[in-house]
């Protein structure tokens, strides 16, 4: 049941008419249930590893609680949740990778074929999101920063949550959690919130990503022979706006019906490609996971406070494990190793640049500058193998660069369909107001939405593409 599918949208109509008509805790009953199947309309199966994470994490933190401070009986209980935890991760997510990259690292250093271990099993839809969400739980319980829950229908709530079970945002438990335990009101501008969060998120999937996965498929999947290096740039900007409107209109959407009934979750982009460091486009891009990973890898590495060659070593380590929190594969790896990379190498100069004055001129040369550097990475979260990668790299650089309808066709398309979306964002950049255009007259806001409307009817992609991050 994705967001963009007639099927999800009478599932919800459902649950929302009767979410109106229960009390706090029949609410809470009912989007559990709504949540368990909303899951397993994808694998009923895998029900049984969000039940097993929900109830190991439950009891584990009220026996964390139980114990002294952060005491080795704590500490036991901790490593318990994230053994655990991240032990499903592992085998379901990473076990056949790490087990063929041994069997061909053997094979390469000493000629010694083995036929690797495979367990071929389907990865759980969204196992990342939730994994990340109540390994955050319990150790916050550990630090003494979160009180566990009581209940444990309304824990199971916050693992389970449907609007962002699969896809993010991963919610911490200080935000999520009081909204469950308590009564929710209504507020007065939640309906028109959640409807601009709707239809901007139904845009940018619709009208965004799955055009752009149109051209960005072709030119990936298209013989050497048949586009160049223009060709392969286009391709790798489509896919730029692919992710971003796929990402961006997922956690749109689930914040947008979230507000509807009364539960308020955080904003997971802040217009990332404005971005003109790579510290300030993490601050921008997937919030909740840099966030994550700043809170629970980098700072308990150590940060900033061992000089400059530890600063680096864990930034690299950080960005490392969050290739590889988005795919067990050699491509993701490089993908966390090139953005460790860059803020590395950018680290010396973010705080220049953050606060220098610069001219408009300035200020929009850097930041596509840094666009395009963010764009390499794409190159390497998008292609399928890191031959792949080289050839649009060697392509790009040394192939002849005679435009083609792939180029030409493709360039019309960014500029009329993302150009639109990119103004706003301009204009929400200047207002520092993710939801400005709530707050504008009616008459504005009708012409917006109406401008959406006829682009959701007319500009239906060639073929609806799944959200990408399902896959994590």
């Amino acid at each position: 049941m994705a967001f963009n599918s007639y099927l999800f949208w009478l599932f919800f109509v459902v649950v929302i008419g009767l979410y109106r008509l229960l009390p706090h805790r029949g609410q809470n009953r009912l989007l559990l249930v709504a949540s368990y199947v909303f899951y397993g309309a994808w694998d009923a199966r895998f029900l049984l590893l969000i039940a097993l994470s929900t109830v190991v994490d439950f009891f584990v933190a009220r026996q964390i609680a139980r114990a002294p401070r952060q005491s080795v009986l704590a500490k036991r209980w901790c490593a318990l949740s994230i053994t655990v935890n991240l032990g499903i991760l592992g085998v379901f997510k990473y076990f056949d990778f790490f087990a063929s990259s041994f069997a061909r690292l053997l094979e390469a250093l000493f000629n010694y074929h083995a036929d690797p271990l495979a367990l071929n099993v389907i990865l759980p839809v969204g196992i990342s999101f939730y994994t990340f969400q109540t390994l955050s739980y319990t150790i916050d319980v550990y630090r003494g920063q979160t009180t566990p829950a009581t209940n444990l229908l309304d824990f199971g709530l916050y693992v389970a949550f449907f609007p962002q079970l699969v896809a993010g945002p991963i919610e911490r438990s200080h935000r999520l959690l009081p909204q469950i335990i308590n009564p929710r009101k209504r507020r007065e501008d939640d309906f028109a919130n959640g409807l601009y969060l709707v239809v901007t998120g139904l845009f940018a999937k619709i009208v965004i990503a799955d055009n752009m996965a149109f051209i960005c498929n072709g030119i990936f999947a298209a013989p050497t022979s048949e586009v160049g290096g223009i060709d392969r740039v286009v391709g790798i900007y489509a896919f730029a706006f692919q992710i971003y409107g796929d990402f961006y209109g997922y956690s749109a959407i689930a914040r947008g019906i979230s507000l509807w009934m009364g539960i308020d979750l955080m904003a997971n982009f802040r217009m990332p490609y404005f971005a003109r460091s790579p510290s300030d486009f993490w601050q921008r891009w997937h919030i909740s996971l840099s966030s994550w990973l700043r809170d629970y890898l980098y700072i308990p590495l150590g940060g900033n406070r061992g000089g400059k060659l530890l600063t680096y070593r864990n930034l690299m380590l950080t960005m490392l494990l969050g290739g590889l929190w988005h795919g067990a594969g050699w491509t993701f790896v490089c993908w966390g190793l090139y953005h460790g990379l860059l803020l590395c190498a950018y680290r010396p100069f973010e705080k220049r640049i953050d606060e220098q004055e610069q001219g408009i001129l300035r200020r929009i040369a850097s930041t596509f500058f840094f666009f395009n550097l963010v764009c390499i990475g794409w190159l390497f979260f998008r292609a399928e193998s890191l031959p792949q990668v080289w050839v649009f790299l060697t392509e790009i650089f040394f192939a002849d660069f005679t435009s083609t309808y792939l180029t030409n066709y493709g360039i019309r398309s960014i500029l009329y369909l993302v150009g639109p979306f990119l103004l706003l964002e301009a204009w929400l950049e200047r207002r520092r107001d993710l939801l400005a255009l709530t707050r504008v007259a009616w008459g504005w806001r009708a012409a917006a939405y109406s401008y959406a409307l006829f682009m959701l009817l007319v500009h239906q992609p060639h073929r609806s593409s799944e959200f990408i991050y399902f896959q994590f």
